[in-house]
């Protein structure tokens, strides 16, 4: 059985990466935990705020890989074994959370402010690579059909 794919016209060249990236953002989709934010904070600036209450900067990994911004968490269990909760409703299990940055964002930096984790981030406006491709005519100017013709003689016998 083979899989249909948004780019299977032959129109399409190069485009296997997209392909790639809607897979990652399919197997992203149904995380839920820890909730966020993405805000747009000027013209071509973004933040992605997450809530990671209970969570300290060292239990904290903001890392890209691959146009792939990927923030885990992980609280040591060591200082909570030594608590006994009564009642538990902040979640501090393990996380990982994927975003998939377009090409030309660039993150500038990560902060935690009030169980906050802010990571700003910048798309930078690539400028334009336009250029003319110069049209040479095929074959040095020689014409290809008649340079590669055999002449044949007829071996019929002449009628009298």
């Amino acid at each position: 059985m083979t899989r249909l794919s948004l780019f299977d016209s032959p129109l399409f060249l190069g485009f296997d990466h997209f392909e790639r990236t809607f897979d990652q953002l399919k197997k992203s989709a149904n995380e839920g935990y820890p909730p966020y934010n993405i805000e747009q904070t000027g013209a071509n600036s973004l933040r992605i705020t997450l809530a990671v209450a209970g969570f300290t900067m060292d239990d904290l990994d903001v890392s890209i890989d691959q146009n792939q911004l990927v923030i885990r968490g992980r609280t040591s269990e060591t200082e909570n074994a030594e608590r006994i909760f009564l009642h538990r409703g902040i979640a501090t299990r393990q996380f990982q959370r994927s975003f998939v940055l377009a090409d030309g964002i660039e993150i500038l930096g990560a902060s935690l402010d009030n169980g906050l984790l802010h990571v700003d981030m910048e798309q930078i406006v690539p400028e334009s690579n336009m250029r003319s491709i110069k049209i040479t005519k095929g074959g040095n100017g020689k014409n290809t059909l008649t340079d590669n013709t055999i002449d044949v003689e007829s071996t019929k016998p002449k009628k009298s």
